[in-house]
């Protein structure tokens, strides 16, 4: 199984992409993101999926927690803004995850947690 990187795409076997959407629709979905990462660790397309998932949750949890500090001018539209980006991109993550791409998503696509 090769994998080729450049600026925007990865690319995995299309079997492995075949066998594995499930799992990579699953990282966008909140804590679901835990199932690729705990039982599709031998794929690629899932783990690329799984990553990205990671930096969408993550992005929720930001949210939320930016929803409760008092001192913060605007922290409800700053959560609000910060939850409506989360949902866009994971609606954008199970597309291209649906269509078997693996391309990165935008702004938050590029950070490397894991």
């Amino acid at each position: 199984m090769s994998t080729f990187n450049n600026d925007e795409f990865e690319f995995a076997d299309p079997q492995d992409i075949a066998s594995n959407k499930f799992m990579a629709i699953c990282a966008y979905l909140g804590i679901l993101v835990l199932i690729p990462l705990l039982l599709a660790k031998q794929s690629t397309f899932a783990t690329f999926h799984a990553r990205q998932g990671v930096n969408v949750f993550l992005l929720y949890v930001l949210s939320s927690i930016v929803s409760y500090i008092p001192f913060l001018p605007f922290d409800g539209m700053i959560s609000g803004l910060l939850y409506v980006a989360a949902i866009i991109f994971s609606i954008i993550g199970v597309i291209n995850a649906g269509k078997g791409h693996m391309k990165r998503l935008p702004i938050i696509g590029d950070l490397r947690l894991l």
